[in-house]
């Protein structure tokens, strides 16, 4: 991901800008994936080892919760890339 931005034709700080925003739309669109697949009280739970930063507890909780939990969010990552990796090839081909 970080590779593809520093192709683009922008400023060192514009590239940064660009890394942190893409980088927190993945994180973004993994939480809604792996919420989508939570009942209300599993996100609760969920949540609080989120905000723990209790990570192991949280993999044991979405393991138990999720069946195949590991391959939706790497299918969710992978798909996510493809789709950032087009936009910053349009983008080039644009500037």
């Amino acid at each position: 991901m970080t590779m593809k931005i520093q192709e683009l034709d922008a400023s060192m700080d514009e590239k940064k800008h660009l890394e942190d925003l893409a980088e927190a739309n993945l994180h973004h669109t993994i939480l809604d994936t792996v919420l989508n697949e939570l009942s209300e009280e599993d996100k609760r739970k969920f949540l609080e080892h989120v905000s723990t930063g209790e990570h192991e507890k949280l993999w044991e909780h979405l393991k138990e919760k999720v069946e195949d939990i590991e391959v939706k969010v790497k299918k969710t990552a992978a798909s996510f890339t493809k789709e950032l990796h087009k936009d910053i090839e349009n983008a080039k081909k644009e500037s």
